[in-house]
């Protein structure tokens, strides 16, 4: 089979970043860009940012005019709408992210939650690769993301982030951001993200658990000091992730895959 290009965007909260990406194998096959977040982070104005990216990448060479979109956005979609704003601009609530897309990119693009997408790349190419029964993904970032699969198929939508515990959302005190806002040494983190996992491994039993985002560089930090019962393993794609994942969705979409 030859080289397969897609494109990937992952849309996060202080820049969004886009990619062409060889979906034989996972890697960058053009140079990553990123424009800044615009604030307020509005449908609108975060749509005109995704179109603008794809336009400069189809300029490139490697890139095709019909190349397949996909884009990571923090929200959870269902029917082509966004349903939750937990760290975007509320105005995404209820907003007709697919049909809107479409229409500012002049063709269809695939739409899925960040997390989802992160969690699709990392079960393909890195850390959950070859990993059978349930595997839950968890992106450590400004807050929790997750995807959780099922004999690598994806079950979308999921929040562990969310769940509460000690009357707050879990990810106030296990999200990579609130150990740098709280001052935490990593002992101190590592106990917060300690009962995150393990209040997920009572829920859903998982056969390992896949720890992504920027900090998962760091994972000799922190991951020898988690006592869990689930075997907790560091991503490898780290924040390419989103884009990869991305990428790879809307090829599957396609059956490029």
């Amino acid at each position: 089979m030859g080289q397969r290009t897609a494109i990937g965007v992952d849309v996060g909260g202080s820049g969004i970043k886009a990619a062409g990406v060889d979906i034989e194998t996972g890697q960058f096959n053009t140079d990553r860009i990123r424009i800044p977040t615009p604030s307020p982070s509005t449908p609108d104005a975060v749509i005109g940012c995704i179109r603008e990216l794809v336009q400069q990448l189809h300029q490139d060479a490697d890139v095709p005019a019909d190349a397949a979109i996909g884009v990571g956005v923090p929200t959870v979609i269902l029917d082509g709408v966004a349903k939750l704003a937990s760290n975007i601009d509320k105005a995404w609530i209820d907003f007709g992210v697919v049909s809107a897309l479409a229409a500012a990119l002049g063709r269809p693009a695939t739409v899925l939650n960040d997390a989802d997408a992160a969690g699709l790349a990392e079960m393909r190419y890195g850390g959950g690769r070859d990993r059978t029964g349930v595997v839950v993904f968890l992106t450590l970032g400004t807050g929790v993301g997750s995807a959780l699969f099922i004999d690598g198929k994806l079950v979308p939508n999921t929040e562990f982030g969310q769940m509460e515990i000690r009357g707050k959302p879990a990810e106030r005190r296990s999200a990579a951001a609130a150990r740098s806002r709280r001052k935490l040494s990593w002992k101190a983190w590592a106990k917060d993200l300690d009962e995150h996992i393990d209040r997920i491994d009572q829920l859903v039993w998982p056969n390992v658990i896949v720890l992504g985002g920027g900090v998962s560089k760091r994972a000799d930090q922190f991951l020898p000091r988690l006592t869990s019962r689930v075997p907790v393993v560091p991503a490898t794609l780290r924040n390419d992730a989103g884009i990869v994942g991305a990428a790879l969705a809307a090829a599957e979409k396609l059956d490029l895959s």
